[in-house]
């Protein structure tokens, strides 16, 4: 795809032919007229055609987009742009899916929040983007298979849920912070 989503690429990641049927590469290879280091910009149906590294008609045709991709189409049309967006991605992606899966055993929204790192993540990196399509397929089947199952079934997960949330929960403070749940809850009853 070029910098437009409007603009179809000629052959797709797989190297085959795409519905308009004319010659070109993948990812500005070549453009929709198949000329070598040129890539189409601009809307559907757009003549304009720009040697590429001409970052300054890359940001033009970029700001004519309108939004968040037109946005991040101006910062990656630099090389500087590009690297620093990765980074700053990559970050902010990794908080999140480290800070997600620190809060996955306690009760909350852990799973939610390692989902939106990776969905950050994705935005950048392709692995990110495969791995997140792994994990809403599994979600999905595992939220299937628990849903045909019978009550008994149910009621035994969410016990063993809670059985492992409260482990954790007491085993952490009782490791990190020296503090005894079942200690403190007889002192607490004595009063």
């Amino acid at each position: 795809m070029t910098i437009s989503d409007g603009v179809r690429e000629p052959h797709g990641a797989t190297g085959q032919p795409s519905e308009t049927g004319t010659g070109g590469g993948v990812h500005g290879e070549t453009g929709l007229g198949g000329v070598q280091g040129e890539t189409a910009i601009g809307g559907a149906g757009s003549d304009r055609r720009v040697e590429l590294g001409d970052a300054d008609a890359l940001k033009d045709a970029a700001a004519g987009r309108s939004g968040i991709h037109g946005w991040l189409d101006g910062v990656r049309s630099t090389s500087a742009g590009r690297l620093t967006l990765k980074i700053v991605i990559g970050v902010i992606g990794t908080v999140l899916v480290v800070g997600g899966l620190i809060m996955v055993p306690f009760p909350g929204p852990g799973w939610l929040v390692v989902f939106a790192g990776l969905a950050v993540l994705a935005t950048e990196f392709h692995w990110a983007h495969r791995l997140l399509e792994f994990g809403k397929r599994t979600l999905s089947a595992w939220t299937a298979w628990l849903g045909r199952q019978g009550w008994s079934v149910k009621i035994l997960v969410v016990a063993v849920a809670a059985v492992t949330a409260t482990a954790i929960v007491y085993y952490g403070l009782k490791l990190s912070l020296h503090i005894d749940l079942i200690v403190e809850a007889q002192k607490f009853l004595i009063r």
